[in-house]
């Protein structure tokens, strides 16, 4: 965190004394006399000495720059007078002395915990209550790698981290403009976490950077530990279950998305950036679909479409079909399927919840292994369970078959968020299915529809652009149209400055009024 974004706003009986000792008496006393605590007290000048002391956090800030430019700075004789006047030294020390790149004074313990639990230097000096605070942070983080959750064959090799200001400047390397803005937040009373809201000036809507900001002030909670407590606050709506707030860990994808005018938020110790407004195709739609031939991304996106319908129906279809409709099936189909379900003793629903709850937990439980035996237990055991479970005749073969699908189908979401939702809402269309056929599924869905017709978030229609119909934005939602024709950012979500490249479509019309 940077320091000048610390408020120094406390009361008056937070202010700093003018002792030194009372201050770091207090100081010890606050934070428990912990071994991590690190206080050096020194003593500077030549015809009148004066006494200060370097307070610092081992483990969150960097031992290096503070022997190289605050300690090996203050060792040096200063040359002063015996007339020589505290508030000149503190000067001194803040505007000459210090190398570092950031300095600032403080005048409360508020700001000097702040300070230091942030991996910042705080240097007091006796007899004065202005305390000077440098930039020295240097905490451990993790390197950045490739994403784990987004993986691409084409497109680049990086993931966001949980340091806040790696994650920004990976946004800054792919947008080199100054339009591009961050108002930042101190969200917890506790854990005192750093939000920053990054959009472009310009291009976002000036009305939804408001709102935003104006949720996260409304924020009134002891802790953020990760982006997800931020989304729980924000969200248009808090009882449905599908996501209406967007989150990536890839700075490519948050890098395009703040170009279509939407707006970021990071939380610092996360490697998720969320993305707001959130819409429903933005849930399928993959970064590797703008790196390759458009025709290519079109057909991948409607696989992944149908793939979300499979997912969602085929277990429920198929409970409908076999104990409602069999008329629906060929002569030849209905016979193989009433032969594999003769021996086995349940209902065809009470048959698929058994299967999908086997895998759910299997799946799950290959999640929460180690990495090393997770993945084979989750293969082996979907495998022997399977066939030890047609073989037993508990379930049916062709049962296993709509299961397995049913999975693979819903692997096929770039955004692991709506997948969750798509199995969890298999359930309750399984169970209408059972009781009335069909016509429950039909009813199920429609359920769902009106309820996606209805969800906003931050104003803009969840189903945007094909709820209302928008022609001009079909271009980037069921199918992707060659770049040159993606001339325009989504119209409900950037409000001005709709057009990109606003040069090359000029020179277009210039050329084509020519012809």
């Amino acid at each position: 965190m940077s320091i000048s974004k610390i408020a120094d706003t406390s009361q008056n009986n937070d202010q700093l004394y003018s002792s030194l000792s009372q201050n770091l008496k207090m100081i010890k006393n606050t934070l428990g006399n912990s071994n991590d605590l690190v206080i050096r007290e020194i003593t500077i000048g030549k015809a009148e000495q004066f006494t200060l002391a370097i307070i610092y956090v081992d483990g969150l800030s960097d031992k290096i720059s503070i022997s190289n430019a605050v300690i090996d700075k203050l060792m040096l004789d200063i040359d002063d007078n015996n007339d020589a006047e505290i508030e000149k030294i503190i000067r001194y020390l803040r505007d000459s002395c210090l190398t570092v790149g950031d300095v600032n004074d403080i005048f409360h313990f508020s700001a000097l915990y702040n300070s230091i639990l942030n991996g910042n230097t705080v240097i007091l000096v006796d007899e004065s209550s202005t305390g000077i605070v440098t930039s020295t942070q240097g905490a451990k983080d993790r390197a950045v790698m490739e994403p784990s959750t987004e993986s691409v064959i084409r497109g680049p090799r990086e993931s966001f981290t949980e340091t806040l200001r790696t994650n920004t400047a990976l946004i800054r390397r792919k947008i080199k403009s100054p339009n591009l803005w961050i108002k930042s937040r101190i969200i917890g009373e506790v854990t005192k976490t750093e939000v920053a809201v990054m959009y472009l000036n310009g291009i976002a809507n000036e009305k939804i950077v408001a709102e935003i900001l104006s949720r996260l002030d409304r924020i009134n909670i002891d802790g953020i530990l990760e982006s997800g407590y931020i989304e729980d606050f924000i969200q248009d709506s808090k009882t449905t279950i599908f996501p209406t707030v967007y989150n990536s860990e890839r700075p490519d994808v948050i890098a395009g998305e703040i170009l279509d005018g939407k707006i970021a938020i990071l939380v610092d110790g996360t490697p998720f950036v969320l993305i707001v407004p959130a819409l429903f195709t933005s849930f399928l739609q993959s970064a590797e679909d703008y790196y390759q031939h458009w025709m290519i991304s079109s057909l991948v996106r409607l696989l992944r479409f149908f793939g979300i319908s499979l997912a969602l129906v085929a277990p429920s279809l198929y409970v409908a079909i076999t104990t409602f409709h069999q008329e629906m099936l060929p002569t030849p189909m209905l016979i193989s399927i009433a032969s594999q379900r003769e021996g086995v003793p349940f209902p065809a629903v009470v048959e698929a919840l058994i299967m999908e709850v086997a895998f759910e937990v299997l799946r799950e439980a290959g999640l929460r292994m180690p990495r090393t035996i997770g993945p084979a237990v989750s293969i082996v055991g979907t495998l022997v369970i399977g066939q030890a479970a047609v073989e037993a005749g508990i379930v049916s073969a062709v049962m296993v078959i709509i299961v397995a699908l049913t999975a693979i189908c819903s692997f096929l979401f770039p955004a692991y968020g709506l997948s969750n939702t798509v199995r969890a809402l298999r359930f309750p269309l399984m169970i209408v299915s059972a009781i009335v056929g069909l016509f429950g599924l039909m009813f199920g869905l429609m359920i769902i529809i009106l309820h996606l017709c209805s969800l906003r978030t931050f104003g803009v229609p969840y189903l945007s652009p094909f709820g209302p119909l928008i022609l001009q934005d079909q271009k980037d939602a069921l199918v992707l149209f060659p770049r040159r024709a993606l001339l325009t950012r989504p119209r409900l979500i950037s409000q001005k400055n709709t057009v990109r490249g606003q040069k090359y479509f000029n020179t277009k019309k210039r050329n084509q009024t020519k012809v």
